[in-house]
């Protein structure tokens, strides 16, 4: 693996404000940051069609002046930049292959472009198995925010019925380089008959809830006994899975999803939790891929 961080810019307060959090990580694991722009990206209103002179040439001054404002801002970072001819989603993924992360702007729900710089976040997402890591604009770019990126808890949701090795990997190294206290959510619903009607049992209710808790606590302890200096907090909380992560991780420094990896060709290549996810947090979001 060519270890380093990669993170794409195509001139939005998105993609500025992911280059930013991407350089506060890339010092924290004292690797590399290797800005890259998809000279077919879709830029934003205002700036020259790309494959043109004019066009090049403001891709060339997006890197450079963007390479400047990060080693001023972020003292020690190391700072390559490139510009790649192609399609972003293709590129960016190339990009990413042998890198530690691949980090995007992500526009959120309810703007004209979509969420997660719509169909291109999308097609990424599918085409890396790298965590991909989605900020959105309001995340801090001052040198101040250097202590909310590793101070703030970290979330992540945990499958016991199905693998996430992989997400609970990722999820606490990085709460151990970080520092921080990191909270683990599993949810469930009631089965279907349990919760209707004068049949309805409190006791049961209290029985399923006791069973999952000792689920997740069994399904941690590995990781626990991995990194003892992680401070974990687990909750087994009765609904739906997307609204709890959200719920939990409304002041997070980083909501951790997973994603199951699919060989198909059609469909989004991710479930409908780290979907709703994505769609809805505030908080930067990693979704790790698993099989």
């Amino acid at each position: 693996m060519n270890a380093s961080i990669v993170v794409g810019l195509d001139g939005s307060t998105e993609s500025t404000a992911a280059a930013h959090w991407a350089a506060r990580e890339a010092l924290l694991r004292d690797l590399p940051l290797n800005l890259v722009h998809a000279a077919d990206w879709s830029s934003p209103l205002g700036v020259p069609a790309t494959g043109t002179a004019a066009g090049r040439e403001w891709a060339e001054a997006l890197l450079r002046d963007a390479v400047d404002e990060l080693r001023n801002m972020h003292a020690g970072l190391e700072v390559r930049a490139q510009s790649i001819d192609g399609r972003p989603a293709a590129s960016l993924a190339i990009a990413a292959a042998s890198a530690t992360m691949l980090v995007l702007g992500s526009r959120g729900l309810g703007t004209l472009t979509g969420f997660v710089l719509g169909s291109v976040g999308m097609a990424v997402i599918r085409a890396t198995e790298q965590p991909v890591i989605l900020i959105r604009a309001h995340e801090e770019v001052l040198p101040h925010a250097a202590s909310r990126h590793t101070d703030r808890d970290m979330v992540v949701g945990v499958d016991i019925g199905g693998p996430c090795d992989e997400v609970l990997d990722f999820a606490f190294e990085e709460a151990s380089r970080r520092g921080c206290t990191l909270r683990a959510v599993l949810t469930w619903t009631l089965p279907p008959l349990v919760g209707y009607g004068a049949a309805y049992d409190p006791s049961l209710h209290e029985q399923i809830a006791d069973s999952m808790t000792v689920g997740l606590d069994d399904r941690l302890q590995p990781w626990r006994d991995t990194f003892p200096s992680v401070d974990v907090v687990a909750r087994a909380p009765v609904g739906h899975a997307a609204e709890q992560l959200l719920a939990a991780g409304a002041e997070a420094g980083l909501v951790v999803v997973g994603r199951r990896i699919r060989q198909s060709s059609v469909g989004a290549h991710i479930g409908p939790v780290a979907h709703a996810v994505l769609h809805h947090s505030r908080a930067p979001v990693a979704v790790i891929a698993h099989r």
